[in-house]
């Protein structure tokens, strides 16, 4: 089985686009669909069902992408382990990060990683952080960051910062801002917009709230953060995010930002990796240049939680 055909297809079923695979490694479209089809013949499965809106994997697709992953991944790894010996970042290397915090890291990272590492190669994807826990122990992912994540044997965790939950409304105008706190207990007068019950502040949220004996009003549910800020400024509910999803944002004078109290609730960004995979320069280089990023980035509300590598959970 070629290395690149299977490149190839792993890339396409990604993205789910033969376009948008062929800008991503820079070969020509029909190029591309010639080694998918390569592949489909010597292996007598139909892999993918092309359609109007791109292609979707078959049951026989599904099953190769995942050996496919991994099979770059070990290749991508024997790469990595010979260029260890000269302790040079070579390779590709995946990071997850939740949206609320990858549109302002974004653009360091990339260009901190075109300084710092010019011989690898960066892909950055972006989930919630129950999302990225999964990508890191299939393989799909090498480092991430997770709000608030539980302790498991497969990670690794670094706390990097620490960030307050607050309850976020829509400015009314005339009106003076407050930047007072809200008791946790005052929370039930909201109508909340709150992600799906695995995310990390929901859970956060919901746990101090059933110790404290509070019933949240809950009216809508919703995945995504930019979305619930948009329903925030139009004045459809309330959220409870933390300073720097506001931020990302960019609607800061929309939106009155105001800390929860009594008792105080807290979001930790913590940097994870695989406590199982072996760890390369290129790992080692692009987490030391994430947790950087994100301790430079510590504004107030928020306080850097440990120096990297000085706290682990494992």
């Amino acid at each position: 089985m070629n290395l690149k055909h299977l490149e190839s297809f792993v890339r396409v079923a990604e993205l789910g686009s033969f376009s948008k695979a062929a800008r991503l490694l820079d070969v020509a479209q029909p190029a591309l669909s010639r080694q998918v089809r390569q592949l489909e013949t010597e292996l007598h499965e139909t892999l993918l069902l092309r359609n109007g809106r791109g292609v979707s994997l078959t049951g026989a697709g599904r099953r190769l992408f995942d050996h496919g992953v991994q099979i770059l991944q070990r290749v991508a790894l024997a790469r990595e382990d010979l260029g260890a010996q000269r302790d040079t970042a070579v390779g590709h290397v995946t990071i997850g990060m939740p949206p609320s915090i990858g549109r302002q890291l974004t653009l360091p990272l990339i260009e901190g990683f075109r300084q710092r590492m010019p011989k690898a190669r960066l892909t950055i994807v972006e989930g919630l952080s129950a999302h990225i826990v999964e990508w890191i122990a299939s393989g799909r992912a090498d480092i991430g960051l997770l709000y608030s994540p539980d302790a498991q044997p497969a990670l690794e965790i670094t706390p990097l910062l620490s960030e307050r939950l607050c309850l976020v409304q829509a400015a009314v105008k005339g009106r003076r801002r407050s930047r007072q706190g809200v008791p946790l207990s005052d929370l039930p007068q909201y109508p909340l917009i709150l992600p799906e019950r695995h995310q990390a502040i929901r859970r956060l949220l919901e746990t101090q709230a059933v110790r404290s004996g509070v019933k949240l009003h809950i009216a809508w549910e919703v995945s995504s953060i930019p979305a619930i800020i948009d329903l925030v400024c139009a004045g459809t509910g309330c959220a409870v995010l933390n300073a720097s999803a506001v931020e990302a944002s960019g609607r800061q004078v929309e939106l009155t930002v105001r800390p929860i109290v009594e008792p105080e609730l807290t979001s930790v960004l913590c940097l994870a990796q695989s406590a199982t995979k072996p760890t390369t320069p290129l790992a080692r280089q692009s987490a030391a240049l994430l947790a950087e990023l994100v301790q430079r980035r510590a504004a107030p509300g928020r306080s850097a939680k440990t120096r990297p590598g000085t706290a682990r959970v494992r």
